[in-house]
């Protein structure tokens, strides 16, 4: 059996790097094609690196442009390197363009599609995720779904039991993994001048946050007033989408914001782990505070993540001003006892096992 790994931005490295270490282990043939979605040393080489992951066979050079450009230039381009292989089964995970075209163009090559983090809904029409996460799941044979209540997700909209798998979600065993390389780099207090607990991290990308100043600037307004309000730093890697969108609208970040340069991946869940605030607009990143047992505010109508909230590790605050502060004084000193919702860190291997037992119906590998 040969798979192939179709990525294309640094949360689907993160996410799928259990299962390629899988594959590595049981010597299972495979290869990494990177769209290049999105494309930086810090975002993506690095985490190859820190990881021991095999650098990306094939890299599709996609860049950035429309979503209708990307995809278009992705679909053509896999389907010439998915001849050229001829894999047993394509993986793909989350919702991105690169998600989309993937198992657009492997299940029309009749090649089974595995969608790792299947059946989340936000059910938020605004997010093109939300239409990308949708179609990967009905072109998909395998739906590994990250806890019960996403499978309760896809039966309720008509998928079959049979091809609906509850894996956990491999970003806890990706945050395992990744929590003891981050205990040996040098302390949060000698790289960034701060101590545990001492501020507050946020992060900010989501298109319809930052590509609109009317709801931009009040985000960033809400998070400086906090930040003053709390006498706690606001340590902030900014995004290049949000970085080119404080230049155009002229947001200017003033103290008490720490503008940081973008960080590689162990950095920044050092970072995560001594934060006594999260404020994000990703979904991963409510998924890894909960994890770490780190209070998180989301900054965003709706999550396809509310077992965050259940457990009581995040709160969905809206986009206005005030709610944002509200939400986070709510936060800021919640207990932190609650239970991850996510698994046991040994999603990546339930994964493998499943597509291998289906695959070779049984057979071991020669």
């Amino acid at each position: 059996m040969k798979a192939a790994f179709i990525l294309g931005t640094r949360p689907e490295i993160i996410k799928l790097f259990p299962v390629i270490r899988e594959h590595v282990r049981r010597e299972i043939p495979f290869a990494i094609i990177h769209t290049n979605q999105h494309y930086s040393l810090e975002m993506d080489a690095v985490f190859f690196q820190q990881l021991h992951l095999p650098p990306a066979d094939y890299n599709l050079g996609v860049g950035s442009g429309t979503q209708g450009e990307q995809i278009g230039r992705m679909c053509e381009r896999l389907e010439s390197v998915l001849s050229e292989l001829k894999p047993d089964v394509v993986y793909v995970e989350g919702d991105t363009n690169s998600v989309l075209a993937g198992a657009l163009i492997a299940s029309r090559m009749d090649i089974p599609v595995a969608h790792v983090e299947a059946g989340l809904r936000s059910y938020d029409r605004r997010m093109p995720e939300e239409f990308n996460r949708i179609f990967a799941d009905h072109l998909s044979e395998y739906l590994f779904a990250p806890t019960d209540r996403a499978k309760q997700i896809l039966l309720g909209e008509g998928f079959a039991e049979s091809g609906i798998f509850v894996t956990g979600n491999t970003i806890v065993d990706a945050v395992d993994e990744v929590s003891s390389l981050a205990a040996e780099l040098k302390p949060v207090k000698e790289r960034w001048g701060v101590g545990k607990g001492g501020y507050l991290l946020v992060t900010l990308h989501r298109a319809e946050n930052v590509d609109h100043a009317s709801i931009l600037r009040p985000i960033i307004e809400a998070i400086e007033e906090l930040s003053t309000k709390l006498a706690l730093p606001a340590l902030y890697p900014v995004h290049p989408r949000t970085s080119k969108r404080l230049i155009e609208f002229g947001i200017s970040l003033k103290e008490p914001f720490v503008e940081l340069e973008a960080l590689d991946y162990v950095s920044f869940v050092q970072l995560e782990r001594q934060a006594r605030l999260v404020i994000t607009d990703s979904g991963g990143v409510q998924e890894e505070a909960c994890i770490l047992g780190v209070p998180c505010i989301t900054v965003r109508l709706k999550t396809e993540r509310p077992e965050t909230v259940e457990v009581g590790a995040n709160l969905v605050t809206g986009v206005g001003k005030e709610a944002i502060i509200a939400g986070a004084e709510k936060m800021i000193d919640k207990s932190t006892g609650w239970t991850n919702p996510f698994g046991d860190g040994k999603a990546g291997e339930r994964i493998v096992d499943i597509v291998m037992e289906r695959q070779t119906g049984g057979r071991s590998l020669p």
